[in-house]
Order: C-alpha cells, then sequence, then structure tokens
C-alpha cells in the first residue's frame, strides 16, 4: 500500500460534510452491496468491528439518478445528484435531502469524455477555479477496485480503495471492498465519493455491454 503524505500535511480536520466525521486517526472502513440486484447505488458502510457508519440507497428522480446517504441512525446527510445532458459524467453533492444549488457541496466530473482508467476531478462549492484547479483528484482502476483519491492535482493520498474478498462475501453474492481514510480527512465526504465512482463506472459498463450485445447480434 502506497504511503500517505497527507498526514504530514494537514493537521486540522478537512471538514467538507461535518467535523464529526473528521478523527485524527487513520480509518479503515467496508464497503458492501450486493452484486446482482435491481436497486444500483445500495450500499453499506461498516467499520471493522462492523459496526454501521453510513448507509447509501440508490433511487430514480425523473430522468435523474440519485443517491442519498444516510448516517447509522438514517438521517439523511448527502444527496447526490446525477447531471444530464453534459459531455462529460458529471454529478452533484448537495447538503441533506436538498437538491437546491445553495446547498451544493461539491462536484465531480470525469476529466475525459472517454477513459480507459478512472479519472475524477472534485470541486468543492468555494472552488473560483471554473473548474481548472481541482480540489480532489481520483485515479486508479474501478474494476480492480484499485483507486486513489488525492488532494488536488498532487501526490497526496487522502484515502484509497482495495479489495475485500472472502468465501462469504462470494457465496452470498456481495460485492465487498476497503476503503482507508487517513488522518483528519472527512469520512462522509470520502464515501460520497466512492459512491458516485461507482455510479459512473455502473453507467459505463452497461454502456459497454449494450454495445457488445448488438455485435453479437448482428454477427
Amino acid at each position: 500500500m502506497a504511503e500517505s503524505s497527507y498526514a504530514t500535511m494537514a493537521n486540522d480536520p478537512v471538514a467538507i460534510i461535518g467535523s464529526e466525521y473528521c478523527t485524527p486517526n487513520q480509518v479503515d472502513v467496508v464497503i458492501s452491496r450486493k452484486v446482482k440486484t435491481f436497486r444500483y447505488g445500495d450500499f453499506v458502510v461498516s467499520d471493522m468491528n462492523g459496526n454501521f457508519m453510513f448507509k447509501v440507497k440508490g433511487t430514480t428522480f425523473g430522468w435523474h439518478d440519485k443517491r442519498v446517504i444516510l448516517d447509522a441512525a438514517d438521517n439523511p446527510l448527502i444527496t447526490l445528484k446525477q447531471k444530464i445532458l453534459t459531455e462529460h459524467s458529471r454529478w452533484n453533492a448537495f447538503k441533506g435531502e436538498s437538491t437546491d444549488e445553495k446547498h451544493l457541496l461539491f462536484t465531480i466530473k470525469t476529466t475525459s469524455i472517454f477513459q480507459w482508467k478512472t479519472k475524477l476531478a472534485i470541486f468543492l462549492a468555494n472552488n473560483n477555479s471554473k473548474e481548472k484547479n481541482c480540489d480532489y483528484l481520483i485515479k486508479g482502476n474501478w474494476s480492480d477496485r484499485s483507486c486513489v483519491i488525492y488532494a488536488g492535482d498532487s501526490s497526496t493520498i487522502v484515502a484509497q480503495m482495495h479489495k475485500k474478498i472472502t468465501v462469504k462475501s462470494l457465496l452470498i453474492g456481495k460485492d465487498n471492498f476497503m476503503v482507508t481514510m487517513y488522518p483528519n480527512i472527512d469520512q462522509a465526504f470520502i464515501v460520497s465519493l466512492i459512491v458516485i465512482l461507482d455510479a459512473i463506472n455502473a453507467v459505463n459498463d452497461a454502456a459497454v455491454t449494450g454495445a457488445t450485445a448488438g455485435v453479437g447480434a448482428g454477427c
């Protein structure tokens, strides 16, 4: 696992959703979802002792795809809404259950229209660079669950994913992976990035599957 320089660079909590989700120590969480389900986007996030931390519910909102992140007590923390009719895959995150622009927390988008490997840029609501300088950047390979989240366009790691495969998870049809979150980063924020990352790749996978099926039908 790569070393993170984040802890040596930031001594103060980086609270994007809330300071209560920032801790001075490294935190490992397990994110679990059912592999075969008609409800994309349903996740459970727990600590290494199996205690629930967050829940994610996927819903359809008109033409928009939407996810709502809840805390362990089912209080809505973040609403994630897909923005349609854009060249890049783009999602907006809002506080609580709102989708009002005045409650915008951040925007995340792919850095190019076509991507062989994952690369997403995150812009916080107070970013005034007109999307020229990102606040966070996600790079890696989603299919291997090996994505890394960096602070801006730097080598400073704030969180990273790695696959967690167990015999039990395979038998019950669940996709489990771990996320290591480094000190002082907002854990609810990191979870929201992973949820959007999954949503974007689910759309891409469906498009590839559809294209492959079309080619097969034409042979």
